[in-house]
Formats: structure tokens, sequence, C-alpha cells
């Protein structure tokens, strides 16, 4: 070109892109071809892992590597098992999630200096797996002591699975575990592809609620299991020094499907149960004929699926309903058996518009909880925030939706969430399963 040209001067545009509008489930709806983008700003660490079949449920694994970690990149290990199309396809699975590095932010961080924790790179899963004939319903690991480190490989960690088929499995995981930690490592498949111990207490009913408890120790013969099935009825297994032992007289006050079961963490012979009789019962070991000491009857309006009962204020008792309302009991305004008076929750939620799938207490903060509902939502909520008096009746973002202050967090993005669990060790981490695979998050809220 011979004859320069002037470029005319580019005027810069004063306007500022839109600010990103926070998506209020129930307020807001995607549009066609929509998707919602999460905002890396208010996640310490986010990572999404796909599996070959979903998992209905999971349970996290206690490991060697410290409490209280806040370190990056996280390692986490996790038991889960599968619902694939073929009964004979189905197994359980003991996953390692390591590289689980802090989530990158846009734009200037403060933490520059992190550089080596922020590299947001790629999670790995690995995963070791024995078949597991029939679909698995719910997954749960036995209960270790706080802050006691993995049990040596020689030593048993057991695993419990309702299978689809009416089955209660019980399962020796270690091998598994030190499987993904040492290289070359080749287990006794005669001790983990075949269970320990099955329970057929419950004849050909399936069901879904299960709970361990141990007298405090690793001692494996001071485990106790609960099982719960779809005929109402609850059963108990405990352990002795030459094995498990399966009582055969259910407890039986519940009048259709028995949906969870949670045991006391103050009180070794008191559990508590619920179900689609719309109630929760609370019972003790000890008492004769084996039918309930108290209950919440009705608890909700349709059927209760899930509750958690708090490990640190042990009178405060969680439930979720098919209806999607959670609720918090105080089990000091629980009446005994014979008497009409119904309690009052001392909270009560109706965020959720579908069923809430799963509720945790958080291991350490007693008034902080997360819960799962079949809308697609994982939330996080703290009792112990108040609304400020100018806050009261202001929808969030002039949203016709109010936000109760104590919602804390929505976590979005999966399909059909299923199960949502606390990491004991790493504190404010999350973890969720779901029709599309894993979930495991820390927030900027907890």
């Amino acid at each position: 070109m011979d004859v320069d040209e002037v470029m005319p001067a580019i005027e810069e545009s004063e306007e500022l892109p839109p600010a990103p509008e926070a998506f209020i489930p129930g307020t807001h709806v995607l549009g066609k071809d929509e998707i919602l983008e999460p905002d890396d700003s208010v996640y310490i660490m986010r990572h999404s892992m796909n599996v070959t079949w979903p998992c209905l449920s999971f349970d996290v694994l206690r490991d060697s590597l410290g409490d209280e970690r806040q370190r990056y990149p996280a390692t986490a290990y996790l038991v889960a098992g599968t619902q694939a199309d073929q009964a004979s396809k189905n197994e359980l699975s003991v996953f390692k999630m390591s590289s689980l590095h802090r989530t990158q932010k846009d734009g200037d961080d403060s933490d520059s200096d992190e550089d080596e924790d922020a590299l947001d790179e790629d999670a790995i899963l690995e995963f070791r797996s024995v078949p597991h004939h029939g679909g698995v319903n719910r997954v749960r690991a036995q209960p270790l002591p706080p802050s006691s480190p993995l049990p040596p490989a020689s030593q048993p960690y057991f695993t419990a699975t309702w299978a689809d088929n009416g089955k209660v499995h019980i399962w020796d995981i270690r091998p598994l575990i030190e499987s993904l930690d040492v290289p070359g490592y080749s287990w006794d498949k005669s001790r983990t592809n075949k269970p320990a111990f099955t329970i057929n207490s419950h004849g050909r009913a399936e069901g879904f609620a299960m709970d361990w408890a141990s007298s405090g120790n690793a001692n494996p013969s001071s485990l106790r299991l609960l099982t719960g099935d779809v005929h109402s009825k609850i059963y108990l297994t405990t352990t002795t020094p030459s094995g498990f032992n399966a009582l055969s007289q259910p407890f039986t006050s519940h009048t259709s499907s028995v949906e969870d079961l949670q045991w006391s963490p103050s009180e070794p012979t008191v559990f508590a149960s619920c179900s689609a009789d719309c109630s929760v019962q609370i019972w003790d070991v000890r008492s004769k004929g084996r039918r309930s000491v108290a209950g919440i009857e009705p608890a909700h309006e349709s059927d209760v699926n899930v509750i958690s009962w708090n490990r640190i204020s042990s009178y405060l008792l969680l439930s979720g309903g098919d209806e999607g309302g959670i609720k918090v009991w105080d089990l000091r305004n629980v009446q005994k058996k014979g008497t009409t008076a119904v309690p009052s929750p001392v909270a009560s939620f109706k965020w959720h518009t579908a069923p809430i799938t799963s509720i945790e207490w958080h291991p350490t903060e007693d008034s902080i909880f997360a819960a799962s509902g079949a809308d697609d939502q994982v939330t996080l909520w703290d009792l112990g925030v108040e609304p400020d008096d100018d806050e009261i009746g202001t929808p969030m973002n002039d949203a016709p939706r109010d936000v109760p202050p104590q919602l804390l967090f929505v976590h979005q993005g999966q399909k059909d969430v299923k199960e949502v669990h606390w990491h004991p060790q790493i504190p404010g981490a999350v973890l969720s399963t779901a029709l599309d695979g894993f979930n495991i998050f820390k927030t900027i809220s907890v």
C-alpha cells in the first residue's frame, strides 16, 4: 500500500457489559438454548466427574491424610454402588478423587502467590470395583472414630449395600483402597469379591433405609447396623468377635415403607426412622415388643424421605419430605407414645419445589446443613442466620420469590440429584451424586 491511511480512532463505549444475573430457581426459567454457567468466584473448589453408570447412593470414606485439611490440591475417597441397565453389570466401587485444585477466579486474585494451589486443572478419578448382583439402592460405610487413621490393610473396613433384590450385603473394601494407593498391590479376591456377610431377614422386600453405629472404637465387634424395607420392617444386625449376627425379630410401628434410619449420636440404644406413612418414629432397642417409644405423627403432609440427627446438638433432628419441605425438630418436645399432642417444628422451609432426596447436618457446625432435591438443587443452610429488620419482607433482586435468610447457597448443574454428604476431613467440602455423575465443591459461604 503506497499511501498510509490514518484509521479513525475507535470510540470506546462507556457502557459496561451487563452484570451476570443470579438464577433463582422458581423465579427464573431457562429459555430455549440457554444454559446455566457457574459463577466460580463463589466457589473455592468445584469439580464434576462422570461415571459409567449412575450411582443412587455413596458414602465418604475416612482416610489417613489428616483432619481439618485446607491445602490444595485435595484428595477424597468414596464408596458407591451402581444402577446399571442389567443386574449383572452392577458394581460396588471405591473411588479416589485427586488433583482437586482450587477453582480459578477471573480477574485480579489477591491469592496470586498461591499459584501452585490455584491451578485449575482437571481432577483425576480412579476406582476399583467388585461385582454386585442387582442395583444398589443405598451404600453406607462403617463409622470410624474421629481423628483415627484408616485401619491397616490387614484389618477390615466394612461397607453395607442395600440391593434391589431384597438382600443387604456387607463387604470388606479395605484392600480396594490399598490398591488405589499402592502401585502394584494385588488384593485377595476371596476377601473382596464376595460379601463378608449377607442379611436375608427382609426376604424379597427391597429397601433404602440403612445406618451404622459403633461403640466408639475401631473394634469391628462393636458395630450395629439397622436396615429398613418397603414392607415397613426394620431389622438390627450386630457384630460379635466371631462375625455378624442378624437378629430375627423386626421393629414394627410403621405402616408403610421405611425410607431412612439414624442412630442417636448420644444414646447407643436409641434410633430414629422415617416412613412413607408421613411419620418420624423414635425407638429404643431395649423396649419390649420392638415398638417405637415416641413419634411425630404426622411429621410431613406426605412421605418423609430422609432424616439426619445432629451430632453436636443431639436434640435436633432434620427431616425432608416428598412435598419438598424441610423441617427441624427439637426432640425434647416429642412426646412418648400414648399422647395425642403433635409437636411443632422449630424451623420449617419450603424452598425446594420437588421431593427432598437427601439431607445431612454439617459434621462440626451444629446450625449448618445440606439438602438435595429432585428439582436439581443442592442447598446449604445455616439456622444461625437471623434476618435483619430492614430485610424482612424484601425479596432478593426484587424477585417475586422470597429467599430465606437461612439459605446460604444453591448449587446447580446436576440432573436428578440423589444424595449429598459433607466431607468430614475437608471442612466445608460437599459431595453429591446424580444421574450424570459426582460433584465435589466447597463454597465461600461455608
